[in-house]
């Protein structure tokens, strides 16, 4: 009952008012949503010792995700299971930022150089983890032959330079203070990886092969099999080893909601995210297991300024103005997810105190279909009651929940624009290749923010960002995105609002719904977190009886 409460509780306090008091003091970790771990009484162990149970946690990740290389990932499938097997400079743990293979750190007075002191750790082969590995690291990501697609995030994190000044000690040197930074070196792409596990094969292949994969966190690689399976197993020679209970994950690549629902309610999975939209009414009513806790993240298509007819601005907002996102929430996610009118999740505040989402207002969308206003902007690019419009196909990764959304918002455009699109899906690593090529016209996205800044949404839309899959250029919103990175205080956030502005007036994007973490965990799984970036983390879970 407590359970069940805490997750209806979440709801109506997403829905009231998401994420208050998050990201005010983006330079501090936010507190979680209660999770297992520190509020129900399922976190404190059973009477049974920890040695008389099995300690095998069945997880699904859904689909295989396209790498699990620290310095490659740009996903949060492949964040998931990086964080388990991998470990930065510092860790979050219940919710805050805690030293990990910096066993401490200390910040020059200006707040531009921090100097990391390394903790006596290992590889999971015993060898010594050295200042020069994250060197070597860093390096290895913003390296051009690499194509990492998150080198961009040294930017938005203003590093300057870095250097391993001895085995022990890695010093980095920002462009300006930079309150979040730290929290980013918790993030996977600032993980260290060992050079020569890296040469055993190109563009990721290392690290899915156990004969050559090398890690430093908790859990390591003992088998692969694509679309179907990946085993983790402990790592002995973690520097928390004494505090890993598990012995092994069987991290399962069921892609169906249905199928994966069905297998962890005979008792197949231990631990997923995401289950079907249909169950959620049945599982808030009846399953203590099922939470919802809020996310900092935007669910959103990006609409292709390169293709016709999404180079017609008439075109674009049309369509955003013709949706009615209520009614998805309510009707279709079934998730506590909230109508989202712009880009940047309702989870950052600016200098003086205001939510920086609301304050930038919604450019004239609103949480239902605004069907004349839309009509009127199809007639004037050209397809007055929808005559003439070309063949366009929106394009969504598969999954139940995506092909969901989709038809809705397929029939919401005939029904209110009198234009048919048509839908197509691509597993998700073809997927992700194929938008950030640009083959598309409308494409679904999502977006989870990598820390409680403005700057982690807006930043994706700088014209030779990767992750700029409208490829819409604007060289003024360049230049305030560069100059907020090293502005002080509210005229930094001023910057930005005008930068927002910018992007926002051209409805490149169709914002859909602010995230929620809809997962299931069983009882019998306890000392599991749910990061404040929504990202799992087992390395002091068990399992009781």
């Amino acid at each position: 009952m407590f359970k069940r409460n805490l997750a209806l509780l979440l709801v109506v306090m997403l829905v009231a008012s998401m994420f208050i008091g998050c990201g005010s003091k983006p330079a501090e970790p936010t507190e979680p949503a209660a999770t297992p771990t520190d509020a129900t009484p399922a976190a404190e162990p059973a009477a049974t010792p920890a040695a008389e149970v099995e300690q095998v946690l069945y997880w699904n990740i859904s689909g295989e995700p396209k790498t699990i290389d620290p310095g490659l990932n740009a996903a949060s499938d492949g964040g998931h299971v990086i964080n388990n097997m991998f470990e930065g400079l510092m860790r979050e743990i219940n919710g805050k930022l805690e030293p990990a293979i910096a066993e401490s750190y200390t910040m020059s007075e200006d707040g531009l150089v921090y100097t990391f002191k390394l903790r006596d750790a290992k590889w999971s082969d015993g060898q010594a983890i050295t200042a020069q590995n994250f060197e070597w690291s860093w390096n290895r990501v913003l390296a051009e032959e690499t194509a990492s697609e998150y080198a961009w995030i040294f930017d938005e994190a203003n590093v300057d330079s870095f250097k391993a000044i001895d085995e022990k000690t890695f010093e980095v040197t920002l462009k300006a203070p930079t309150p979040y930074f730290l929290g980013l070196t918790a993030f996977y792409t600032f993980f260290p990886v060992r050079e020569d596990a890296v040469a055993k094969g190109a563009d990721g292949a290392w690290a899915i092969d156990p004969a050559a994969s090398i890690v430093n966190g908790p859990f390591m690689l003992e088998s692969y099999i694509g679309g179907d399976r990946l085993v983790l197993v402990k790592n002995p020679n973690y520097w928390q080893a004494d505090k890993v209970k598990l012995e092994r994950i069987e991290a399962l690549m069921i892609v169906e909601a249905s199928t994966y629902l069905t297998a962890y309610e005979s008792g197949s999975i231990d631990a997923l995210l995401t289950p079907p939209t249909e169950e959620i009414p049945r599982l808030i009513a009846e399953d203590p297991t099922f939470y919802i806790l809020p996310q900092d993240g935007t669910y959103y298509y990006s609409l292709n300024t390169e293709k016709v007819p999404m180079d017609n601005i008439n075109v674009r907002k049309a369509l955003s103005l013709a949706i009615d996102r209520k009614a998805i929430c309510e009707t279709v996610t079934k998730g506590g997810q909230v109508p989202a009118l712009n880009m940047v999740s309702p989870a950052s505040y600016d200098a003086d105190g205001n939510l920086f989402s609301e304050k930038l207002g919604g450019f004239g969308l609103a949480e239902t279909a605004q069907i004349e206003e839309a009509q009127a902007l199809l007639a004037e690019a050209g397809y007055p009651n929808g005559e003439g419009f070309p063949k366009v196909e929106l394009m969504y990764n598969t999954s139940e929940g995506h092909k969901q959304i989709a038809e809705a918002i397929q029939e919401m455009w005939k029904q209110n624009l009198n234009i048919d699109i048509t839908l197509t899906n691509q597993e998700w690593a073809v997927f992700q290749d194929t938008r950030r090529e640009g083959n598309y016209e409308i494409a679904r996205a999502g977006w989870l923010g990598d820390y409680s800044d403005p700057m982690t949404y807006l930043g994706m839309f700088l014209s030779e960002s990767p992750m700029n899959y409208p490829r819409w250029k604007s060289p003024e919103y360049d230049a305030l995105i560069e100059s907020a990175r090293t502005a002080p205080g509210q005229e930094r956030f001023e910057m930005l609002y005008k930068a927002a502005s910018l992007m926002e007036e051209q409805y490149v994007n169709i914002p859909v719904y602010t995230y929620t973490n809809t997962l299931m965990v069983k009882e019998k799984v306890v000392g599991w977190e749910m990061t404040t970036r929504s990202t799992w983390f087992f390395g002091f879970a068990e399992i009781t009886e």
